[in-house]
């Protein structure tokens, strides 16, 4: 059974880091692409990285571009996302999503229904 589970949410100032951890079980994450999604409350669920299968190729949202950094450690099946810089309104439950690479990276990214499988997301909190 494929399942992925999120961690290393929790409470930071402005200005701080947290580091999220999506660990895969039941499928070799390597073969997907693999998506980290946040919703905040009242607002729409959004695409805010993903990294490929094969090449590692990568897409960040415009928010969260050079404050953030998604990697992939396939020995430890695990995708990582790097949060620096964090702000307010990065406030929200991330998620972490796999399906099989159907198109690109940033098509993907963008489209959150076409993913089909989702862990149970993780609280993050920036406080002001």
């Amino acid at each position: 059974q494929l399942q992925l589970v999120e961690s290393g949410g929790g409470l930071v100032q402005t200005g701080g880091s947290l580091r999220l951890s999506c660990a895969a079980s039941g499928f070799t994450l390597g073969s997907y692409t693999i998506g980290w999604f946040r919703q905040a409350p009242g607002k729409e669920r959004e695409g805010v990285s993903c990294i490929g299968s094969s090449d590692g190729s990568t897409y960040y949202a415009g928010s969260v571009k050079g404050r953030f950094t998604i990697s992939r450690d396939n020995a430890k099946n695990t995708v990582y996302l790097q949060m620096n810089s964090l702000k307010p309104e990065d406030t929200a439950v991330y998620y972490c999503a796999a399906d099989y690479p159907w198109t690109t990276v940033q098509a993907m990214c963008v489209k959150t229904s076409i993913f089909g499988s989702w862990g149970q997301g993780t609280q993050v909190t920036v406080s002001s």
